[in-house]
C-alpha cells in the first residue's frame, strides 16, 4: 500500500479514535472525527480519481474546516482528520486499503473509491464493515439486486440501463437526422462491460441497429485501427463506453482523421473540462453521460469554490454528485451523530438541501438525474431526459470539428 504524501489533520486536531480497551470515545471525549478513503492517486484509473474524486474529497474538507468542523446534535463541532491511500489503480490494493482504514485506522467513516469495478469490489467489505458507501462514481448493476444485497451501499449516478435508454431516445427523437446504425465500441473493465450489455439490450429497443460491438483492453492508447472499422461500418452513430485516457486519445484521433459521425459519443472523461482543453474547444456536439443544471445558485457557488481551492472547474457529472453525496453525510451526522448504523438511516430516509436541489434517495439510489449531456457552446449541459426541467435540445447532427 502507498500511503498519500500527507496525513492531514484539519483545524490543528489530533486523532482520538479508540480508548484502550477498544471501544468508541464518546463524543464529548473526542478530538476529531476520522475519514478515511483510498482512491486511484497513481496507475490507469489517475485520470479520473484526480479529476473527480480527489478534488471533490479536498473541497469538502476544507469547507468543513472553514466552517469549524463537522456539526453534531449538540450543536459542538469538531475537526476532521483525513487519512488516505494510494490503490495504484489496482483492485487487491483497493481492498487491502479499505481493510486497513476499518481494522487499523479505524476512522468512523470511508468514503468510496472511484470507478464501477472498484465500488463493485469493495461493497461487500463496507457492508461487512458497517460503514455507509456513497457511490458517486459507479453506475448501478442492471442484474444485481444492489439494495437487497448491500443496505448501506447508496448510489447516485443511476443504472447503466437507464444511460443506453437516454441515448436511444435522444436519436429516436431526431427523427431521419440519422440513419439509425450504432457502432460500438467498449473498454473491456466493469463501466465498459456493464454499460455495452445495456447498450445491446436498449439501443435496439429504440430502434436502432448495432453493426458494430467490440471491445478493446484497458489501456489501449492506439484507437486508430478501431474508428477505421467504425468508419467502414457506415454507422451514423458511435459509442465509445470508454475511461478518460481512452475517451481523450479516441477525440483527438478522430479529429485528426476527419472522423465526424453524426452522434460522437464518449465515455468517462467527456464531461472534463480538460476535455474540451484538450481538444482546443473544438468538441460543440460531443455526447455522453451526465450533465450539470449551471442555472443553480449553489451549482454556480460550487463551482466557484472548485475553481478557487483547485484551480479547475468541476467535471459535468460526478462531480456534482459526490459532493451531493458529502453533504448529505455532514447534514446526517449533525442530524444523528456519530453512530454509523444511525447515519445510514438518516441517509436512506431523510431529505437533504444540497447543490443540485432537495434530494431524498428511493431505495438509497438518486432517481432524479441527468444521463444525456452534450458538449454546447463551450459547456457540456443536460439534455436527456428530455423533459427534465433545465434540459437543453439535443443537438443531431453533430457540427464539425472546426
Amino acid at each position: 500500500m502507498v500511503r498519500l504524501t500527507r496525513r492531514t489533520v484539519l483545524a490543528g486536531a489530533a486523532s482520538a479514535a479508540v480508548i484502550a480497551a477498544g471501544f468508541p470515545l464518546r463524543a464529548e471525549d473526542r478530538k476529531s472525527v476520522k475519514i478515511g478513503y483510498v482512491v486511484s492517486k497513481t496507475g490507469v484509473n489517475a485520470p479520473g480519481a484526480g479529476s473527480t474524486t480527489i478534488p471533490n474529497y479536498e473541497l469538502w474538507a476544507a469547507d468543513v474546516k472553514n466552517a469549524g468542523g463537522l456539526k453534531l446534535p449538540d450543536g459542538s463541532r469538531l475537526p476532521i482528520e483525513i487519512i488516505a491511500y494510494d490503490d495504484r489503480s489496482q483492485t487487491e490494493e483497493v481492498v487491502r486499503g479499505i481493510e486497513r482504514l476499518a481494522r487499523q485506522d479505524k476512522v468512523d467513516f470511508i468514503l468510496s473509491p472511484w470507478g464501477t469495478a472498484f465500488n463493485l469490489a469493495v461493497a461487500p467489505l463496507m457492508d461487512r464493515f458497517g460503514y455507509p458507501q456513497l457511490i458517486g462514481t459507479s453506475l448501478i448493476p442492471d442484474e444485481i439486486d444492489v439494495h437487497g444485497k448491500w443496505k448501506r451501499g447508496f448510489w447516485f449516478l443511476g443504472a447503466a440501463s437507464d444511460y443506453a435508454s437516454a441515448l436511444g431516445s435522444a436519436v429516436t427523437a431526431a427523427g431521419d437526422a440519422t440513419n439509425k446504425k450504432v457502432a460500438i465500441i467498449s473498454v473491456a473493465d466493469g463501466f465498459g462491460i456493464e454499460l455495452v450489455k445495456e447498450a445491446r439490450a436498449k439501443l435496439p429497443a429504440a430502434g436502432l441497429e448495432i453493426v458494430l460491438d467490440k471491445s478493446y483492453p484497458i489501456g489501449t492508447q492506439d484507437f486508430a485501427g478501431l474508428l477505421n472499422e467504425v468508419a467502414a461500418s457506415g454507422a451514423d452513430i458511435f459509442m465509445a463506453l470508454s475511461y478518460p485516457p481512452d475517451s481523450f486519445a479516441i477525440a483527438k484521433q478522430a479529429r485528426l482523421n476527419a472522423f465526424n459521425p453524426k452522434v460522437f459519443y464518449t465515455g468517462v472523461g467527456t464531461s472534463f473540462p480538460i476535455y474540451a482543453d484538450i481538444n482546443e474547444g473544438k468538441v460543440e456536439g460531443v455526447m455522453s453521460l451526465g450533465g450539470i443544471d449551471n442555472s443553480r445558485p449553489e451549482m454556480q457557488a460550487y463551482v466557484e469554490r472548485h475553481k478557487k481551492l483547485l484551480g479547475s472547474a468541476p467535471d459535468y457529472w460526478a462531480s456534482s454528485m459526490i459532493y451531493t453525496s458529502l453533504q448529505m453525510l455532514q447534514q446526517s451526522i449533525e442530524r444523528r451523530g456519530l453512530d454509523r448504523d444511525a447515519v445510514t438511516e438518516e441517509l436512506a430516509t431523510g431529505t437533504f438541501e444540497t447543490i443540485i436541489g432537495s434530494v431524498k434517495l428511493t431505495e438509497n439510489r438518486l432517481t432524479d438525474l441527468w444521463l444525456l449531456g452534450q458538449w454546447q457552446g463551450g459547456k457540456f449541459v443536460g439534455v436527456g431526459p428530455a423533459d427534465r426541467k433545465g434540459a437543453m435540445k439535443a443537438v443531431i447532427p453533430k457540427p464539425a470539428w472546426a
